[in-house]
């Protein structure tokens, strides 16, 4: 057989042909989270500004004279057109600063850094769980279809999809708390200073938040896994001598998982809203009771920078998931290669 050699110029052809539509998905969605980022930026601001309510107003009580009023108005620039003010707060927040709160004085982003840091820990661990446990269960049911393995995981899938977050934290907080004391009832401690104690504190508002998604993407993959096994190719496989696992885990797995994942993806903003519920439950200081304590008092800028912050979670996260699904669709592996 005779050996073909490319030279400089096809060696750089090929990589140019493997490299453009790579370059090209990226550019599309840098373009694509700019421009939703925009227009989300956009909404927030004009719901905070078209609100009846008065910060200024509320701030100095009902004593306040509309001299008074209006003086701390024009101090925090409400006063301003509306155009005027939604550039200066967007400039602000490219630049990560999202103003101070009216009431505490206290930068909103510097407030959110420390309480983002709480929903981003119990978010994590629940994707973990989720995904150990999900797939482990997934696999189980699809590799013994039929059998009471399979219909034990159904069962239990169905019973997960329909209890309430915080009734499954109040019963974790009873069990793993009050009546064994294995582990803490609230309160949190940052992974900086004890990596074990913070597991301790995160572990089970962490599982009480992982059991909807563990649930979805133990359905999903079951359904995937199951269909995947009548394939072609694995018929071919099994007839080429390779172990079941083999099978499974080297070919079957990696084409099923897709839907999976794109499942994972849409339930990851509903965990950081889950997780407002949570921390409520074990007493965490996160997101959740900083925006409560803001639209309480119609914080404008705590308002603001919480809404941000969860646009763009929901954003990445999004992008997160479309880069990972375009790494196991066979065309685009065979692209790459």
């Amino acid at each position: 057989m005779t050996e073909i050699t490319l030279g400089p110029r096809g060696r750089r052809a090929g990589a140019t042909r493997v490299l453009l539509p790579a370059v090209r998905r990226v550019a599309a969605l840098l373009a694509t989270l700019v421009i939703m980022a925009l227009v989300s930026s956009l909404v927030i601001f004009a719901l905070t500004f078209l609100s009846p309510s008065d910060p200024a107003a509320q701030k100095l009580g009902q004593n306040a004279t509309p001299e008074q009023v209006a003086e701390l108005r024009h101090l925090w620039g409400l006063d301003r057109p509306f155009v005027v003010q939604y550039f200066s707060w967007l400039g602000d927040a490219v630049s990560g600063d999202l103003g101070r709160s009216y009431f505490s004085d206290i930068p909103v982003a510097q407030s959110l850094g420390q309480r983002l840091a709480v929903d981003l820990s119990i978010v994590s661990v629940a994707v973990v769980l989720a995904v150990l446990f999900g797939a482990a269960a997934g696999i189980a049911a699809a590799v013994r279809r039929g059998s009471v393995v399979d219909r034990l995981v159904t069962a239990v899938s169905s019973l997960a999809l329909t209890v309430p977050v915080f009734l499954v934290g109040v019963m974790l907080v009873v069990l793993f708390a009050v009546t064994w004391r294995w582990l803490p009832a609230s309160g949190y401690v940052p992974i900086a200073k004890d990596p074990l104690d913070w597991l301790r504190h995160v572990i089970m508002p962490g599982f009480a938040l992982s059991l909807l998604p563990g649930a979805v993407v133990a359905r999903q993959l079951r359904t995937s896994l199951v269909s995947a096994l009548g394939e072609n190719y694995v018929v071919g496989a099994r007839l080429r001598g390779l172990s079941p696992a083999h099978i499974l885990f080297g070919h079957t797995l990696r084409n099923a998982a897709g839907p999976a994942l794109a499942t994972l993806g849409l339930e990851l903003p509903d965990l950081l809203g889950g997780a407002v519920v949570v921390e409520t439950v074990f007493g965490l200081p996160g997101i959740g009771r900083y925006a409560l304590q803001g639209a309480t008092s119609h914080d404008v800028p705590v308002i603001q920078g919480v809404l941000l912050v969860t646009v763009a979670f929901v954003l990445i996260s999004n992008i997160t998931v479309d880069t990972l699904l375009s790494r196991l669709r066979p065309a685009t592996r065979e692209e790459r290669r």
